[in-house]
């Protein structure tokens, strides 16, 4: 016990979830001190923060709590450690500190972070002063390393990187392009445990009096989420084919952030992913950055392509794909992996006026899903996501997947910590002096689910993410002219959300961890779709149905505030899909509706719904559609 607490330190039997340890933040330098709160608490654990200038050519910043605010090393060069007064100043509980200095804080240039906490299973920050004869190195990582990235701090030295999916005779170099070279004197050709790592003699890792700073990485370690069995990290690595349908990766997860290396074969630089500054499924427009070099991002490529489980290759590119070559990888799960308590931290709406000119739209939370309908004239609304990159569709309409340019959704609109950057566009999202409503969905366990999977006209399985079974799954053929097809798994039917038809009976079957996509959601052979997957979660959302009284009707949903969000379908009869908020209002007079299946603008003279702290209320003067007493209805509400 006594060993495993050594190891370990002081260990809490509270879940921990990769949100806890782990952070992509973007932010814009101001020229001054600045905060960056992104809940991560490095002041009271420990870690390490890496930031990188997005718009400038200058040099990744790595700093961590082990050698102390200030005090810099750069990935993509071999120089000593540097203090930098005005860099990250400080670590904090929620957040760190940056300042104005090159390549940190300057005004109105783009910055991406990158915040890893020590944490067992996950990572580990390790300094040491070198003896210049083979030894072993105690850590407290609590597994065995998948990565170690090893830098001299006392003078100029090269990266020295073992990966697990090497030999331990061989180590890469963080600062260059080189493949993996063969050294003994690095890892003294002995493989790390889960308490030490081992070092030759060579200057770059042991030398005598050195210093040296050590970071490592788990792999597949388990110990997070609510069962404390998740894996949130992976080192591994793949096997190039040089086809557009190159290899698939499996990690039993879906990644947010991606480190990969040509190891073998040939030189190549090394290239990080992330889904905050752009790793989207469809489009692929994948938005990169270059650890050994101090180029600002790249141009985005079509390499990377994640899944529910994975990511696959999807480029050719012997950078990413080399036929023969081996690639390594590290990969770090999406999250949250916490399930929601609060209505508002994982949907956000707001009502606003177009300004004509580019804007963030914002909900309050980190955003994967976007609804935005104009209210003031007959205009097709829009549907977007993360996941699907810059494209949009519009659900009273068929058509497929558009990308405007940056008019209607700006360029790479997902780039932002909080909504959705949309542009210029007279109609659908921002037309000056006009009238919108926008909803704003966080992917969450147990509340909402965004997948990506191409069809193929039989059996098809697909995995989501959503942690439990899905209730109302709504699929889009993102290449083809489709309709809009609404699933409700509990209650037996289908629906289209682009007409008004009654719906049919379907058998969908569905797992917390699978849908069965059959022609009910869309599986057109080759076709590219997108689903958005909800499920009740008690006191934020319920997915559910009612029987109409044509009287006063109170649907209690297990709310204590009420819904924010209503949205209804009759099931029995044909019927428009309604919807409310209280946004515009959910209130005890008149309670303006839009329709998802019709480009109408609002309706603000009706009074067909009223509040419920336990729901929702539908009113005596509900039409047919809404209340006809013994129709049958289903609804999506959200607190």
């Amino acid at each position: 016990m006594l060993l495993v607490e050594s190891l370990l330190g002081s260990f809490s039997a509270e879940a921990t979830y990769i949100e806890d340890v782990f952070s992509t933040w973007l932010y814009t330098g101001t020229g001054a001190s600045q905060t960056i709160t992104n809940g991560i608490n490095l002041s009271g654990n420990g870690g390490m923060v890496w930031i990188k200038s997005r718009s400038a050519s200058t040099s990744n910043f790595l700093f961590d709590t082990a050698r102390g605010a200030t005090k810099e090393i750069n990935s993509d060069t071999t120089d000593t450690e540097a203090t930098l007064t005005n860099s990250l100043t400080a670590f904090n509980p929620t957040c760190f500190t940056v300042s104005s200095a090159a390549g940190i804080g300057v005004n109105a240039a783009t910055y991406a972070s990158w915040t890893f906490r020590k944490q067992p299973q996950f990572f580990d920050v390790v300094t040491y002063t070198g003896n210049g004869a083979n030894r072993i190195i105690s850590h407290r990582l609590g597994s065995v390393p998948g990565c170690i990235m090893i830098k001299r701090t006392d003078t100029t030295a090269a990266w020295a990187v073992y990966h697990r999916s090497l030999a331990n005779t061989q180590y890469m170099v963080l600062n260059t392009t080189a493949a993996a070279a063969t050294g003994a004197t690095y890892w003294n050709s002995t493989t790390p445990t889960s308490s030490v790592f081992s070092l030759g003699t060579s200057t770059d890792v042991n030398a005598n009096g050195g210093t040296y700073v050590a970071y490592l990485f788990a792999h597949d370690a388990g110990s997070f989420g609510a069962t404390g069995t998740n894996n949130v990290i992976s080192c591994g690595s793949y096997t190039g084919n040089a086809s557009f349908t190159g290899p698939t990766v499996t990690l039993g997860y879906e990644p947010q952030w991606l480190l990969v290396k040509r190891a073998t074969g040939g030189t190549a630089d090394w290239y990080l992913f992330d889904t905050m500054r752009g790793m989207p499924t469809y489009s692929q427009n994948n938005i990169y950055l270059v650890p050994n070099s101090a180029f600002n991002e790249g141009s985005p490529v079509t390499w990377i392509n994640p899944s529910a489980t994975g990511f696959n290759i999807t480029g050719a590119d012997a950078n990413i794909n080399a036929n023969g070559s081996t690639y390594i990888y590290i990969a770090i799960r999406r999250g949250p992996m916490k399930t929601p308590t609060t209505g508002t931290s994982v949907f956000g709406l707001s009502a606003r006026t177009g300004t004509g000119a580019n804007v963030t739209v914002t909900g309050g939370q980190t955003d994967d899903a976007v609804l935005i309908k104009r209210r003031d004239v007959a205009t097709g609304g829009l549907i977007s996501s993360r996941l699907t990159g810059s494209t949009y569709m519009t659900p009273s309409s068929t058509a497929v997947a558009a990308n405007t340019g940056a008019t209607i959704l700006q360029t790479n609109p997902w780039d932002v910590m909080d909504g959705v950057k949309v542009g210029t566009t007279s109609t659908i999202t921002n037309a000056s002096g006009s009238t919108y409503i926008n909803y704003l969905f966080r992917r969450a366990p147990g509340f909402f689910d965004v997948m990506c999977y191409v069809g193929n006209g039989g059996t098809n399985i697909v995995n989501h993410n959503l942690g439990v079974s899905p209730e109302m799954i709504i699929t889009k053929s993102l290449s083809a002219v489709d309709p809009w097809q609404v699933n409700f798994p509990v209650q037996g039917r289908y629906a289209t959300l682009n007409t008004s038809d009654a719906g049919f009976s379907s058998t969908m079957p569905v797992t917390s961890t699978t849908i069965n996509v059959n022609s009910n959601a869309g599986n057109n052979p080759g076709e590219d779709y997108v689903a958005y997957l909800f499920a009740t979660c008690p006191g934020i959302s319920k997915i559910g149905s009612y029987t109409g009284t044509g009287t006063t009707n109170q649907i209690n949903c297990g709310f204590t505030g009420g819904a924010r969000f209503v949205l209804i379908k009759r099931t029995n009869s044909a019927g428009d899909w309604y919807y409310w908020d209280t946004a515009r209002g959910i209130v005890a007079g008149n309670d303006p509706y839009l329709l998802m299946n019709s480009a109408n603008e609002e309706v603000t003279t009706t009074d067909y719904i009223d509040t419920y702290s336990s729901g929702f209320e539908l009113s005596s003067t509900a039409p047919s559609a809404l209340n006809a007493n013994g129709s049958s209805y289903i609804f999506l509400a959200i607190a």
